[in-house]
């Protein structure tokens, strides 16, 4: 959540050779790597912002993660459930697992981003397993004239209640984290300060008992801060790293550990970044290859949580892998394969429209070992090649169209984990970007090779 809107500005799979084709024509991809296959899978919550508006939508998203880095969107980047109280919107959703092995979901009531509206209640539902979302209400914590943005919540093992934190203006004039304490969900305790530096900060992410320390992550001047504590006392929190920010600003940061790293995201208004560390104690973070994380389409202001494997399962199955892909650039890990003015190109994540940047991978028209790129919103259109530079033409059932629109996927030419694309009827050419412009063309060099790999998500 802010006040200051930022402004504008990421998969790797395995074996490459002989990828099947599912029954909906997308991609079906298996475990991203031999330790993700072991790892605690991962579940994200969201809403939806993009640049324009066109893929902007103020109802709970879901994705999962078998590593906690690449995010595969549920029920087609849909919402699995909207709102029917207060705003009729949310931002900031946040999934608490309980000490029941359920579910308390919560979030910000405002849909929109009219900072000055003044809501003391916020989204709850239970959930038993993230399949449905039961006994919606509007949980009121405050009589205050301000805001309650980004709930947060956690047990407290010494109080024996839960804790929900988020960020109100009180009597000092200026944003802090507040906490009220409950039992279930329904009541509260009275508002009091959880923490407070003396400045304006929002967003707070904990992660608790690592080591016997509890950390504290916040925004604070457009930067993602840190604090830390023996306890989980009010007051107790004291700030001890210097802020991280890429030009612009960031906020909604994200503690979260997959196999034994620590990553910090944040949201540079609707971009993610990521940083990583081995050791949260130090507040010295490393900022992690674009190349390696994939955030879900037009996803904003997330929360992220480990969840059983039965759990992932069961989301899958319920809510549904996507029908379509997304292909990022391995040299231009920040762009993305996109269709403008009919003419294939790749351009910097996020877009509008962002529907130019889905497809889905059908078997090949002029061969079904190869594979055809259809276009998501022009779907009677297919990328080609004609004069050796890629084109989204009609589909007109010629062979000579078929052949144009048939390539081979293997293993990517600057790293066999990616993919590589060769064409059907001139094989001793590859799909590559040259000037950002998608293209066929005979590769020989290592810039070639990196122009012409490219990973295959969502």
């Amino acid at each position: 959540m802010s006040a200051t809107p930022l402004p504008s500005r990421r998969l790797v799979l395995g074996m490459a050779a002989a990828v099947p084709l599912s029954m909906t024509g997308a991609l079906t991809i298996g475990s991203q790597s031999a330790s993700a296959a072991t790892a605690s899978p991962f579940v994200m919550a969201y809403f939806t912002q993009s640049p324009r508006g066109l893929g902007t939508d103020y109802g709970l998203h879901l994705a999962v993660s078998t590593d906690g880095l690449q995010w595969m969107p549920l029920n087609q980047n849909n919402p699995v459930v909207t709102p029917t109280g207060g705003d009729g919107g949310l931002r900031d959703p946040f999934i608490l697992p309980k000490q029941d092995g359920t579910f308390v979901v919560m979030a910000t009531n405002l849909k929109g981003t009219d900072w000055t509206r003044q809501s003391q209640v916020i989204h709850v539902w239970d959930s038993a397993d993230l399949r449905s979302f039961d006994n919606y209400r509007l949980l009121k914590l405050h009589s205050m004239a301000t805001h309650s943005w980004a709930p947060e919540a956690f047990w407290d093992a010494s109080r024996g209640q839960y804790a929900i934190i988020y960020s109100a203006v009180n009597s000092s004039g200026h944003n802090v984290i507040m906490v009220n304490y409950t039992t279930d969900f329904h009541t509260v305790t009275s508002p009091q300060v959880f923490f407070d530096p003396g400045y304006d900060v929002i967003d707070g992410s904990l992660a608790m008992d690592v080591n016997g320390v509890n950390y504290l992550y916040f925004k604070a001047r457009n930067n993602l801060v840190g604090a830390r504590s023996a306890s989980l006392d009010r007051g107790s929190f004291t700030v001890f790293t210097s802020g991280l920010a890429p030009q612009g600003g960031i906020e909604g940061p994200i503690l979260a550990q997959a196999s034994g790293t620590w990553y910090l995201w944040g949201d540079a208004n609707a971009l993610f970044y990521t940083w990583q560390t081995s050791d949260l104690s130090t507040g010295n973070w490393t900022a992690t290859d674009r190349r390696v994380y994939t955030q879900p389409l037009n996803s904003k202001h997330a929360d992220i949580k480990p969840i059983p494997q039965t759990v992932y399962d069961n989301v899958v199955a319920k809510w549904g892998k996507p029908a379509w892909n997304r292909l990022k650039s391995y040299n231009f890990p920040d762009r993305y394969w996109r269709h403008a003015d009919h003419l294939g190109r790749i351009d910097p994540y996020p877009f509008d429209p962002y529907t130019d940047s889905q497809w889905k991978l059908v078997p090949g028209l002029a061969d079904s070992s190869g594979v055809s790129f259809q276009s998501v919103n022009q779907p009677t259109r297919y990328l080609r090649h004609a004069y050796y530079q890629l084109r989204l033409d009609i589909n007109d059932g010629t062979t000579r169209f078929a052949q144009d629109a048939t390539f081979h996927r293997i293993a990517g030419l600057a790293d066999p984990s990616w993919s590589s694309f060769r064409s059907h009827n001139h094989p001793d050419r590859y799909i590559r970007h040259y000037n950002h412009q998608l293209r066929i063309d005979p590769i020989s060099t290592a810039v070639g090779k990196a122009d012409a790999t490219f990973s295959i998500w969502y």
